[in-house]
């Protein structure tokens, strides 16, 4: 008798690697984990009492498959504030977590056979959720100008084919750190118009930036500078007009500190918001009323917040990008933003033995550069953002056994 078989598209999609190490490293003690793209900082506050007081109130019903009112006239004010760019409620879902607003994004865009060009290395859930959806995730690599990457439209072009539907790429990266200039963002949208492409950018890490305000829409000649003078790089959507095939998912996780309460959103056109909002229904419905009452909050009362964990971020990058340039055989790419550095390491060619001898050798988790595809191989991924109770004793002892495996080649 024939047994029933997974289906072929999810018999496609690799284990993560990420997670592959993780499990190792469960299975030890203390360890310092700087492996996961998370804060060790705690959710406001005033996040945990809007919640609370919402669920007394009796927010625990459905709410619209597009989300709360409410929250998304906030998330519209908060995108005129902090990019000149007027977005109406209607062009704005709310989901369960940037992570299904990704997974929302690209169900909407893609179907079995067609293709999807994402800049690389990325974070590698983009490119297995356009396998999971039957279709086929091109990898790009990008191109290196000194300390900084940059896309590389050559390859770009080389890669299309008739059945190429999307362009991916985050700004800031993970795990990169690179942020895009307005510059490159506005080649990227032009490649995607000329070629009849959605662009979708992951725009997650926006606020986790490092280069101050001065890339701005007045920068690029799009308009005004905004009132808000905050730190956050540079949106696509100071470029694009809201007729443009361009979808921005963005996440209250990593700005807000709220990666277990799962409330993300996207931007995008008006009949792209509306078809998500259809199919939403029969993924997750919404997210949870609550929670939304909580990114309200956040919105509303998180600004001071943010700059302080900013500031925090960018002392940790330093202390730590300094220990790295000082270690032998370590080319570190400038991080712009996000949380991540990305250094390439001399004579290793194979990334995932190298993270778990480390973490064998001196308990310390890192990701193996190629888990984030092409272009990740040799590199490690550091997340910085833990406390320096774990980040420096932890840094010591990844650039002490860099050395030591420099010392033995």
């Amino acid at each position: 008798m024939p047994s029933a078989r997974l289906a072929p598209s999810a018999q496609r999609v690799p284990v993560s690697r990420i997670r592959a190490l993780a499990d190792v490293a469960f299975s030890m003690e203390d360890v310092l984990f700087l492996q996961f793209g998370e804060s060790t900082l705690p959710t406001p506050p005033y996040v945990i009492e809007a919640v609370t007081r919402a669920a007394q109130e009796g927010w625990t019903f459905y709410t619209a498959n597009q989300g709360l009112p409410s929250l998304r006239e906030a998330i519209a004010g908060l995108t005129r504030r902090l990019h000149a760019v007027n977005v109406d409620a209607t062009e704005i879902q709310i989901a369960a977590g940037g992570v299904q607003a990704l997974n929302l994004a690209i169900k909407c865009v893609i179907d079995p056979g067609d293709e999807a060009l994402v800049l690389s290395p990325n974070w590698p859930n983009g490119s297995a959720m356009v396998e999971m959806f039957g279709g086929r995730a091109v990898e790009i690599p990008m191109a290196r100008l000194g300390r900084r990457f940059t896309p590389d439209l050559d390859a770009l072009e080389a890669a299309l084919t008739p059945r190429t539907r999307l362009l991916l790429y985050a700004s800031p990266s993970n795990p990169l750190g690179w942020t895009a200039t307005v510059a490159e963002q506005q080649t990227l949208l032009d490649f995607a118009r000329d070629h009849g492409l959605w662009l979708l950018a992951d725009e997650v890490y926006e606020r986790i930036y490092y280069g101050g305000s001065q890339r701005t829409a007045a920068d690029s000649g799009q308009g005004q500078a905004p009132p808000y003078a905050g730190q956050r790089a540079p949106s696509i959507l100071q470029l694009c007009t809201r007729a443009d095939a361009v979808i921005v998912v963005n996440s209250f996780s990593k700005t807000y500190r709220m990666t277990g309460w799962r409330l993300g959103w996207m931007v995008g056109r008006a009949d792209f918001v509306q078809k998500a909002a259809q199919l939403n229904e029969f993924i997750v419905s919404h997210a949870p009323t609550m929670v939304q009452r909580g990114g309200e909050a956040a919105i509303a009362q998180g600004e001071d917040d943010i700059a302080a964990m900013v500031e925090e971020f960018q002392e940790r990058r330093d202390f730590a990008a300094s220990l790295l340039r000082a270690a032998p055989g370590v080319n570190l790419p400038e991080p712009e933003g996000a949380f991540y550095l990305f250094p390439q390491l001399d004579g290793v060619d194979d990334s995932y033995q190298f993270a778990l001898d480390l973490l064998q050798k001196t308990h310390v988790a890192v990701a193996p550069g190629s888990a984030f595809g092409n272009g990740g191989e040799g590199s490690i991924r550091i997340c910085y953002a833990p406390g320096m109770d774990v980040l420096r004793p932890a840094m010591e002892r990844i650039c002490e056994f860099i050395a030591s495996q420099a010392n033995n080649r």
